[in-house]
C-alpha cells in the first residue's frame, strides 16, 4: 500500500456519511476523485451495513469493506468507521422476534425500518457485541481509521420498549437504584390510589392504563430506557477501546430540543471520547438559524466546552418533514460555519452521494442527483476550501457570555400527564429565553442545575420543574457569590421522584428568589393579561399567572388584571453579593428582552450595540489567536464593529474598525494580538 499523508488529521473535518454499498464498485473511484476535488477529509462508513458484513449468522464478508478502506487511505481520506448495530439483519429478527420493540400500547413493531430494537434483548446485546468485536479485530490497525462510530442516533425513533424482557430488566434496574420494593413504594408515593407493590416482581413497565399512571413510575422508566441504551453503547465502546486503544469512540447525538427528547445528554457526554452531533433545520416557522445556534451551544456544553464535531447536517432540503424546502444560496455555508463558530471541529453531512432508492432518496447530499453541474455541488466545493482555510483554529474554544440551566430529566418529568396547563411547555420556554439572549448578541453556555456556574456573570433558568435540593443550594450559592440569576415560572417544584418539595412553591428556589407562590392560575386558551413595569411600561402576558408573595424580593412588574391583578409579576431579590430575578408569567418578547436587559445590567454585561438583528457574532480563542465569526443571516449587507484589526481568513483581506459582511455571507477574522 503506498504511503499517504492524511492531511485531514491536521485540519477541520469535512465530509459526510458514505454509503458505497448502495452503488457498484465502479462508482467508488469516481467518488473518491470528487471527494478530493471537494476537499473531503473524512467519511463515515459502515453504519447500516450489518446485513452485508454478516449475511448469515456467523458468516462474514469483509472483502468490500477492506477494498473501500484501502481506497480511502490511498486517497488521503479518513474513515469514521461505524458499528452497524442500529440495523440488525432480517435473519436476526427471524431467529429472535422478541428483539423487536413493543410499544406502550402493547404493539410489537415489525422489521422494515431502522432502529427497531429492544435494548434489553439478550440476543441483540450478544449479536451487537459479536459484530463489534469482529470489526475491531479486523480494522483496529487500519491506517484509514480515524474514529469509531457506535450505532446511530440512539433514542430515535424508538428509545423505550415495554416487552417482558424489558420488564425483567427494569426490575433489576430498580433493585440497583432503590434496593427494595418498599423503597420503590416510598419514592413513587404508591399509597396514592392504592398502587403499592409487595415485591419487585410485581412491577411492570408503565404500560397503557385507563387514566394517568403514576408519574414517578413513568419518570423512572424513562431513566431506565436511557440507561439501557447507554449500557449498550458502553459495551461496544469498551470492546473498541480494548482492540484499538487511542482511537476515539463516539456516537452521534441529536441534542436539539426540536429533534430528540428521550436522551439525557449530560450523562451521555461523559461516556464518549468525542462529542458528535447531528442537526437538521426544522421548517416549523421559526428562525431556523437560532435553533441551529442553540443546538450548537448545547452540544458544546455537553462536551464540557471541549472540541466537538458536527457529524451530520444537510446540504439542502431533507425528506422527512411535512414540507422540505431547499436551502437558499449560501445557507449551507452559513449553517456549517455557524456550527464551527460555536465549537465544532468541522462540518460533516448526510450524505456524500444522494441515494436513488430507499426512504431518504429525496434527502439532499453533497453530490446530488443533479451531479457536479449544480449549485449544491459548487457550494460544497467552495465550503470545502473555506473549511480547509480554518485549520489553525482547531486549538481554540468558543467564548460564552452567559449560561442557561437545562436538565433533560426535568423536561421528562414536566412532560408527564396532569400538569397545571398543557400550554406551558419547557422546550418553548427554553427556546424563547435562548432567542431573547441570541437577539442581545450573547453566546450561551448550557449547564446542568448542579454544575459549577461561577464562570458566568448571568445564569438563566427557563424551565426547571424538577430541581434537587443540591440544585437549590447550587443556585443560591451562585447568587450569594455575586451571580445574577433569572428564573421563569413553574421551576423548583418537585424533587427527583416528582414529589412536591415541602412547603410553599417554588420549593428549593424560595430562598434564593426571596418569595413564595401561594398558588398558580394558568390562563385559558387565547387569554392574556396586562403587566406594568418601570416607567409605567405596559406589556401583555399569557399562559400563566401566579399569586406571588415577596419575602425579601422587591416587585419590579405588576399584574394589571387577571387572577393575580395588583400582585407581583416580576420580582428582583438581592442576596449576598448577587441578584435573583423571578418571572411569574409568559411575557411577550419585548418585555422579556427588557427583563434580560435589567438582569444584564446587574451582571455587568455591556449591551452589544451596533449589531443588526440576525447578524451573528461569535468568538473562538486559544493558542493560535482570537477569531471572530460574523454570520449575516439577512438580505442586506451589515457592518460589524471590530475591537481590533485583523485578517479575514476566507478572503485574505485586512479588516479594521468595521467589518463589512455581505448579505447572506460569512466572514472570519483572526484578530491581531
Amino acid at each position: 500500500m503506498p504511503e499517504t499523508t492524511h492531511q485531514g488529521r491536521g485540519r477541520l473535518a469535512f465530509g459526510g456519511d458514505y454509503n458505497p454499498e448502495q452503488w457498484p464498485e465502479s462508482v467508488w473511484h469516481e467518488d473518491v476523485r470528487l471527494m478530493r476535488e471537494a476537499g473531503v477529509t473524512m467519511v463515515s462508513v459502515g453504519i447500516f451495513s450489518w446485513a452485508l458484513l454478516e449475511p448469515r449468522p456467523g458468516v462474514h464478508d469483509f472483502g468490500w469493506l477492506d477494498r473501500l478502506l484501502d481506497l480511502l487511505h490511498d486517497n488521503g481520506i479518513d474513515a469514521d468507521l461505524g458499528t452497524p448495530t442500529v440495523s440488525p439483519p432480517a435473519w436476526f429478527y427471524r431467529a429472535h422476534p422478541d428483539a423487536l420493540p413493543v410499544s406502550r400500547e402493547g404493539v410489537r413493531h415489525a422489521f422494515g425500518s431502522r432502529a427497531a430494537i429492544c435494548h434489553s434483548s439478550p440476543a441483540y446485546r450478544e449479536a451487537a457485541a459479536a459484530i463489534t468485536t469482529r470489526l475491531a479485530e479486523r480494522y483496529s490497525a487500519h491506517p484509514a481509521l480515524a474514529m469509531w462510530h457506535v450505532h446511530n442516533e440512539y433514542g430515535v425513533p424508538v428509545s423505550a420498549c415495554y416487552c417482558d424482557n424489558c420488564a425483567a430488566h427494569f426490575r433489576r434496574w430498580l433493585q440497583g437504584r432503590h434496593g427494595s420494593a418498599e423503597a420503590v413504594n416510598d419514592a413513587w408515593g404508591t399509597t396514592f390510589w392504592g398502587l403499592r407493590y409487595g415485591t419487585l416482581d410485581e412491577i411492570d413497565p408503565p404500560r397503557l392504563t385507563p387514566t394517568a399512571g403514576n408519574p414517578a413510575h413513568q419518570l423512572d422508566y424513562r431513566r431506565f430506557a436511557d440507561d439501557t441504551m447507554r449500557e449498550n453503547f458502553r459495551r461496544e465502546r469498551d470492546i473498541l477501546h480494548r482492540h484499538a486503544p487511542g482511537t476515539p469512540v463516539t456516537t452521534n447525538f441529536m441534542t436539539a430540543l426540536s429533534q430528540c427528547d428521550t436522551v439525557d445528554y449530560w450523562a451521555w457526554g461523559r461516556e464518549v471520547d468525542l462529542v458528535t452531533n447531528d442537526h437538521y433545520l426544522m421548517t416549523d416557522g421559526r428562525r431556523t438559524h437560532v435553533n441551529l445556534a442553540m443546538a450548537a451551544d448545547l452540544t458544546r456544553s455537553v462536551a464540557g466546552g471541549a472540541p466537538w464535531l458536527l457529524l451530520e447536517h444537510s446540504t439542502s432540503g431533507v425528506s422527512w418533514q411535512p414540507r422540505n424546502p431547499a436551502k437558499r444560496p449560501g445557507e449551507m455555508a452559513r449553517n456549517s460555519l455557524a456550527h464551527v463558530a460555536r465549537g465544532s471541529q468541522g462540518a460533516m453531512f448526510f450524505q456524500w452521494r444522494q441515494s436513488r432508492k430507499g426512504a431518504e432518496k429525496f434527502h439532499s447530499a453533497m453530490l446530488p442527483h443533479a451531479g457536479t453541474d449544480s449549485r449544491v455541488w459548487r457550494e460544497v466545493v467552495r465550503l470545502g476550501a473555506d473549511i480547509g482555510s480554518l485549520a489553525a483554529l482547531k486549538d481554540t474554544r468558543t467564548v460564552a457570555d452567559v449560561a442557561m440551566v437545562w436538565d433533560w430529566q426535568s423536561w421528562w418529568a414536566q412532560s408527564l400527564e396532569w400538569r397545571p396547563s398543557e400550554d406551558h411547555d419547557a422546550r418553548e420556554r427554553a427556546d424563547s429565553f435562548y432567542e431573547a439572549l441570541y437577539d442581545r448578541h450573547l453566546t450561551v453556555d448550557f449547564a446542568h442545575p448542579e454544575a459549577d456556574l461561577s464562570a458566568h456573570p448571568m445564569v438563566v433558568v427557563p424551565a426547571l420543574y424538577l430541581a434537587s435540593e443540591e440544585a437549590g443550594r447550587n443556585l443560591r450559592g451562585y447568587v450569594e457569590s455575586g451571580g445574577t440569576l433569572v428564573v421563569s415560572y413553574f421551576s423548583g417544584i418537585v424533587d427527583e421522584h416528582d414529589a412536591v418539595h415541602p412547603g410553599a412553591y417554588p420549593g428549593v428556589l424560595r430562598d434564593v428568589l426571596g418569595l413564595t407562590v401561594e398558588e398558580w392560575s394558568p390562563l385559558g386558551k387565547g387569554e392574556s393579561v396586562g403587566v406594568t413595569g418601570p416607567g409605567r411600561a405596559q406589556v401583555t402576558a399569557d399562559v400563566w399567572t401566579e399569586f406571588v408573595v415577596p419575602r425579601g424580593a422587591e416587585t419590579v412588574w405588576t399584574y394589571d388584571d387577571g387572577p393575580a391583578a395588583g400582585g407581583p409579576a416580576v420580582t428582583r431579590h438581592r442576596l449576598g453579593r448577587g441578584t435573583a430575578w423571578y418571572v411569574s408569567t409568559r411575557l411577550d418578547p419585548a418585555a422579556l428582552d427588557t427583563i434580560l436587559a435589567g438582569a444584564g445590567e446587574d451582571a455587568g454585561i455591556a449591551p452589544r450595540t451596533g449589531l443588526p438583528r440576525d447578524v451573528e457574532v461569535v468568538r473562538r480563542a486559544g493558542r493560535s489567536g482570537d477569531y471572530l465569526f460574523a454570520i449575516n443571516h439577512t438580505e442586506h449587507d451589515a457592518k460589524v464593529p471590530l475591537e481590533a484589526p485583523g485578517t479575514e481568513l476566507l478572503g485574505g483581506e485586512r479588516a479594521a474598525g468595521q467589518l463589512t459582511v455581505p448579505a447572506g455571507a460569512v466572514r472570519v477574522v483572526l484578530l491581531d494580538a
